[in-house]
């Protein structure tokens, strides 16, 4: 049996749990792979005009996974991972919002709730219940689940070490450590996985700094006690986890000495983000460190961003060395 894996919206951060976990019960996985504008034309297809731009890339991979003759599609519904978070709603409604624009996919759709109380989504009140769907051996799928935490585990150290999501699991998944690049200047990027992975809507922003000298730093490499430090210090944090986790991102960043600036690179339309673009932006001049909002859509421009990401570096790799000189 075939199961696919839609590569977009929270893949890269969790990825190397689920593929793991079925290919250990003898499933075959498909993945729907890198996006492209043709996988990002279905997807504009089966969407309503207003919904965010990585919703319509999800669609499309999911689309994508279908004309790959795919027998059932994982689309899990990610209500909570922290007690008093939960996740943007339509990360909460994704399986219905799908299942009724996309002709054909009710019956091949795979869904579970997840609730957990932290990142590590494997436990068997999530997954025990899934596995016995293609077996009735527990042992089996508690081996499943257990060696696809392990699995993500690693890529958690990994991200701890400084590699990003991408870097991490290829390690995990294919053994292939890619080299970390150390520059003189240093960026804190924050935003979702889905849209700094995603080289069709970040276009390809991470490879941009460090092709331009700049290393990057991202959220997914804060500890959990980086994190909670950060949000104890808050009057109010946001209701959605990783708008908070990206919260935390920020101010640590901003806080952080070593890092020369950062950038918020968010999806147009995205409610959460309003929020959080909103706070950097009042709090930016209390840090005098600069700030770039790079806001991404179907519709995003490669020159004109990759113009702005050089001037925000241009102008970082000034300011250090009038800094150094004076």
């Amino acid at each position: 049996m075939k199961i696919g894996l839609p590569s977009a919206l929270i893949n890269p951060y969790y990825i190397s749990f689920w593929k793991t976990f079925f290919q250990d019960l003898g499933l075959e996985v498909i993945e729907s792979g890198k996006t492209t504008k043709k996988i990002l034309n279905k997807g504009i297809r089966f969407s309503v005009p207003e919904i965010c731009a990585p919703i319509k890339i999800y669609s499309g991979h999911v689309v994508e996974l279908l004309d790959k003759g795919a027998d059932l599609i994982y689309i899990p519904r990610f209500v909570s991972i922290k007690k008093g978070d939960v996740f943007c709603p339509k990360f909460m409604a994704l399986p219905d919002i799908l299942k009724f624009s996309i002709p054909g996919l009710e019956e091949k759709m795979l869904t579970h709730h997840i609730n957990a109380f932290d990142d590590d989504i494997s436990s068997e009140n999530n997954y025990l219940k899934l596995g016995l769907r293609f077996t009735k051996d527990r042992k089996l799928v508690r081996k499943a689940i257990m060696n696809g935490r392990a699995a993500w585990l690693k890529f958690r150290k990994l991200c701890l070490e400084g590699y990003n999501c991408q870097a991490s699991n290829k390690a995990v998944l294919s053994g292939d450590r890619p080299v970390i690049h150390e520059f003189p200047i240093k960026i804190g990027v924050i935003g979702y996985v889905y849209n700094l992975y995603d080289d069709i809507l970040s276009m390809d922003i991470l490879n941009k700094l460090t092709e331009l000298g700049a290393s990057s730093v991202t959220f997914e490499m804060l500890s959990k006690r980086e994190i909670d430090s950060h949000l104890r210090g808050k009057q109010k944090n946001l209701f959605w986890t990783f708008s908070n986790k990206l919260m935390a991102g920020a101010y640590h960043f901003l806080e952080d000495k070593s890092i020369d600036g950062l950038i918020h690179a968010t999806a147009f339309g995205c409610g959460p983000d309003s929020f959080l673009g909103k706070m950097l932006e009042l709090d930016s001049g209390l840090f005098g460190k600069p700030i770039m909002t790079i806001r991404l859509d179907e519709h995003s421009g490669e020159n004109h961003q990759q113009t702005r990401v050089e001037a925000f570096v241009d102008m970082i790799s000034k300011k250090k060395r009038m800094g150094e000189s004076s």
